[in-house]
């Protein structure tokens, strides 16, 4: 049976576990090839985001309305450079870790959980510039207000052709659609023929296509009960030629052209990191805000204001232990993680199967706890003019995307049961 936390024994002398790096923050445990500044550059830009969540917050109503990030809060996110933070350096771009693009995630969350998410989204679709060339990438990444998004899925079809693809599809949820300026269609791979290409292990190859937005019919169908202003909408695109140079396997390392540590994570785990810290972020805001209410309102027929109650209190205290316990567990994982592999270059079976397990579980519990924050707040919870009914709207949105399916329990559990787990979501 393996065991997710361990200590093993190397040459007599009882040590941590190679897979086990040292479990506390990535503040102290950098890699010695990354700049000292880094971390202390990491907190400016965090301080930073923090200060306009005001103007996030001002902007609630108009998101949900128009179903898409304001214009006026889009130029503040692209002013702090902020849909590139998952960017290799040469491109102006952060190269946060895991860690840290989920600690982004969650503060824009708390402000709006639109916001946060479209920041994921992007985050993990904007690594895509570490596997092109980087003449290519810097047509798609350089201007500032650059943004690509994609649908889920590998829902089209990439026809071989000389110089590139022939490219057809239909692709759902691509988050960030309204603000993208390009999109990318995940397609697999025939040959003029029709027949499959196959990889070298037989599989069928698939690859994923870049074009600029204006090159696709994008489909007004993100009419939806949360996460509203994401536009995750669906996107079509009939015999599109694409370049070879636009197009990339963006889960092949043989295909990736930067040496930094963050492209060595599959997609599918930096967009766990990042919207585990949505349902976070939401969560968190929710409990403070039913703080807030309690401060003073009393319930009808009630002897005393909800701040006093004995229940209250005590509802109030798990909810915060349950809370913190979560994203303490997903911070410390992300953390671990993250430091080995930006010291070691190497992410391990074993890493991906902490990851998913504490991002699948702070979603998971960051679900429970908004939904218990709705049922303790009452009826001030169904108002519009109040928090509440938006962020239990916005949390069931996140509670059913992948990253939060339960099965994933079962995966690493598998695994940890030394049973055969493979699964491309970890």
């Amino acid at each position: 049976m393996r065991h997710i936390l361990r200590e093993v024994s190397t040459h007599g002398a009882k040590q941590a576990d190679p897979l086990l790096r040292k479990r506390g923050d990535i503040l102290a445990t950098a890699s010695v090839d990354r700049d000292k500044t880094e971390i202390p550059k990491f907190q400016k830009w965090l301080e930073k985001i923090k200060s306009i969540t005001p103007i996030i917050k001002a902007a609630h109503a108009d998101i949900d309305d128009q179903r898409c990030l304001t214009d006026n809060l889009l130029n503040k996110l692209h002013e702090l450079g902020v849909f590139r933070f998952s960017l290799p350096q040469e491109l102006n771009g952060g190269q946060f870790s895991p860690y840290q693009l989920s600690q982004v995630a969650e503060v824009l969350a708390k402000a709006d959980a639109s916001v946060g998410w479209c920041f994921g989204q992007g985050s993990g679709c904007a690594m895509s510039a570490a596997f092109l060339d980087p003449k290519t990438a810097k047509t798609i990444f350089g201007p500032k207000n650059s943004v690509l998004a994609w649908g889920a899925g590998i829902a089209g079809k990439a026809i071989k052709c000389d110089g590139g693809y022939m490219v057809s599809g239909t692709w759902q949820f691509a988050s960030g659609s309204g603000h993208a300026t390009w999109l990318g269609g995940h397609s697999k791979v025939f040959n003029s023929n029709g027949e499959p290409l196959l990889n070298t292990n037989g599989v069928q190859a698939d690859r994923t296509a870049l074009f600029q937005k204006v090159a696709a019919t994008i489909h007004d169908d993100w009419h939806v009960i949360g996460l509203k202003g994401t536009r995750s909408e669906s996107y079509t695109v009939t015999n599109l030629f694409v370049p070879e140079e636009l197009t990339l396997d963006r889960e092949n390392q043989d295909e990736c052209r930067s040496q930094a540590p963050l492209y060595i994570f599959p997609t599918t785990l930096v967009y766990a990191s990042c919207f585990s810290g949505v349902g976070l972020g939401i969560a968190r805001g929710a409990v403070d805000d039913l703080i807030d209410v309690a401060k003073t309102k009393t319930q009808r027929s009630a002897r005393s204001s909800m701040r006093e109650s004995p229940v209250f209190q005590t509802k109030v205290a798990e909810l915060e232990a349950q809370l913190s316990s979560a994203r303490a567990y997903q911070q410390s994982v992300l953390s671990r993680v993250s430091c080995s592999v930006f010291r070691t270059n190497e992410l391990l079976q074993n890493d991906r199967a902490e990851i998913r397990l504490a991002t699948t579980y702070a979603i998971n519990q960051a679900t429970d706890v908004v939904e218990k924050v709705y049922k303790l707040a009452g009826s001030t919870a169904i108002f519009e003019s109040r928090p509440f009914e938006r962020r239990f709207r916005d949390m069931h949105a996140v509670s059913q995307q992948m990253q939060a399916r339960q099965s994933h329990y079962e995966t690493v559990g598998r695994y940890i049961m030394d049973l055969d787990s493979e699964s491309v979501h970890m």
